[in-house]
């Protein structure tokens, strides 16, 4: 008898083919973003260092405070536009969580990479880049230029990463 695990197949028989570490990791952020409580936009990452995960987060009200799923969205009544004034909402982004989350339980996250389900905006942008993060993946854009030119100048690789079909 053989104590070797079995891999998973499918209906043919077949093992499919294993995801790369980047999609292994972008597929748990996207469970992450399932926690969240943003009425606008679930988003949800990771910091990962040497393939282990270091810390998670998603988009929501700090610890102990009311979430938006209870209290409504302060920026749509504001009728505030994405990616403008984010002063006005109640929410912490899912990078700055997982930044936060680290330092929280003593975990250096310098040199890892950032695992998001979107683009950094300036603010995350800022705390990255001096937290010395080196690389962010991610699967979808958000309109902050800004952010963009921010990362390329600290020399920070982003990899925009495609959805699987």
């Amino acid at each position: 008898m053989s104590n070797a695990i079995p891999t998973p197949s499918d209906r043919t028989g077949r093992t499919p083919p294993r995801p790369d570490w980047d999609t292994y990791f972008m597929d748990i952020v996207g469970l992450v973003s399932k926690r969240s409580t943003c009425l606008r936009r679930a988003v949800g990452a990771a910091l990962v260092r040497d393939r282990r995960i270091l810390s998670t987060g998603y988009n929501g009200a700090p610890s102990k405070l009311q979430h938006c799923l209870e209290l409504g969205c302060l920026r749509d009544q504001l009728s505030v536009p994405s990616g403008e004034r984010h002063e006005l909402c109640r929410g912490l982004h899912a990078e700055q969580n997982a930044i936060i989350q680290a330092a929280l339980h003593g975990v250096s996250v310098k040199d890892s990479t950032l695992y998001c389900t979107n683009q950094p905006c300036v603010i995350c942008a800022k705390m990255i880049i001096n937290a010395g993060i080196r690389r962010i993946v991610i699967r979808d854009g958000y309109s902050d230029k800004l952010a963009a030119d921010m990362l390329d100048e600290a020399g920070i690789e982003v990899v925009h990463l495609a959805a699987a079909d």
